[in-house]
């Protein structure tokens, strides 16, 4: 049963450029439809998630983990009757953003650009589903209904202060209301992804040898979970083991977001989709006993994990890889591709600049290794 709060594909606030309704297909499942058949998404394939995309097949990218959060989210819409296409929607879109090289390559980018406006990955989505994306006759981007943009834009809440220029130029056109909470669905993305990463980052920093089942047996959640399967279990596969241990760490997580969320929700009574926006705090949250949990395993995750020797030897060069290509297409733009080389040959360098970091953050990691050895001239 849709609940009063949810979103209503049929009231959708509309399309920037006006559209036909489809017969087949409400509002925001065209929005997932064509988010999956981006060429932007299809490249997750090739981008880090944590560790660099060629370094193992069993390892999250950003298309798993992106496919991971939007099973995660269906199941919480579904089950505080949200609008799960909606909800689907903004979980594949929200890391559409995201340079090569993960975090590395977000901080580099932003380091060369912030002369020239800054790079901000959110903001760079919204580029890519408005702009970048090229494929339709009657307009640039997407042409996404204005609920899955502001789910884009501010699925980790209000966005205030001095806004990323790629977010800041479309909202001139198209307001998404960026000082205000985005709608239930978008908040269900957002813990999604929290849920999706705290748990995938423990099954591939065990697979990778980063740390052992000992060391996160120490942590809350992780150890009960063991102990659990090892007494239901005993003598059981070491691999099976990990998994009945983290899918239980993982259940944890999801039935504590829908208990606190459901108690949020009946305390706040929402009557619509603009309550929810307007209430001036989340109504989708893990509670205050779980946070603190949460906090004890990703500092766990930052130190054996983000910081890694294994992991930070990649960071350097990564790092290294996109600042080079930077200030190398800075230079010489000629050694953009043609058709990039043709749209910015009378660019002033603020927008030349902006629209390398275009190229550049579009880049899987294989490529941006494989372009920096060829025109770098680096192993």
């Amino acid at each position: 049963m849709r609940a009063p709060f949810a979103s209503d594909p049929t009231q959708s606030r509309g399309r920037l450029t006006p559209e036909a309704r489809s017969a087949h297909r409400s509002e925001f499942q065209r929005d997932r439809d064509r988010i999956i058949h981006a060429s932007a998404f299809r490249r997750l394939k090739h981008k880090t998630q944590v560790f660099v995309e060629h370094e193992g097949d069993f390892y999250r990218t950003r298309l798993t983990h992106s496919i991971e959060v939007a099973q995660v989210a269906r199941t919480l819409s579904k089950a505080l009757g949200l609008d799960d296409e909606l909800t689907e929607a903004v979980a594949l879109a929200h890391d559409l953003g995201h340079p090569p090289f993960g975090h590395t390559g977000e901080e580099a980018l932003a380091d060369v650009m912030a002369p020239y406006g800054g790079f901000d990955h959110n903001a760079q989505a919204i580029k890519i589903v408005t702009q970048l994306e090229q494929r339709y006759a009657a307009f640039d981007g997407l042409n996404l209904t204005w609920e899955t943009l502001e789910g884009i834009a501010k699925h980790n809440g209000p966005v205030t202060g001095d806004l990323p220029e790629a977010l800041a130029r479309y909202n001139a056109l198209y307001d998404l209301e960026l000082d205000t909470h985005a709608g239930p669905e978008a908040q269900v993305a957002a813990l999604s992804d929290d849920i999706a990463y705290n748990n995938h980052d423990l099954m591939d920093g065990l697979r990778a040898g980063l740390f052992t089942v000992e060391d996160i047996c120490q942590l809350p959640l992780v150890g009960p979970a063991f102990a659990e399967v090892d007494l239901r279990h005993r003598g059981l596969e070491e691999g099976r083991r990990r998994y009945e241990a983290l899918r239980r760490v993982f259940g944890a997580m999801v039935e504590d977001v829908l208990r606190e969320s459901q108690r949020l929700l009946i305390e706040a009574a929402p009557e619509s989709v603009e309550s929810v926006r307007h209430l001036g705090r989340p109504v989708i949250r893990f509670s205050p006993a779980m946070w603190v949990d949460l906090r004890q395993i990703r500092a766990f995750l930052f130190d054996n994990m983000y910081r890694h020797p294994k992991v930070a030897e990649m960071r350097v060069t990564s790092d290294r890889i996109v600042r080079d290509l930077f200030a190398l297409f800075l230079k010489d733009p000629a050694q953009l591709p043609e058709a990039w080389r043709d749209a910015v040959s009378a660019m002033s360098e603020r927008d030349l600049a902006r629209a390398i970091s275009d190229y550049i953050a579009g880049m899987t990691d294989r490529f941006a290794i494989t372009e920096h050895a060829r025109l770098c001239q680096c192993a």
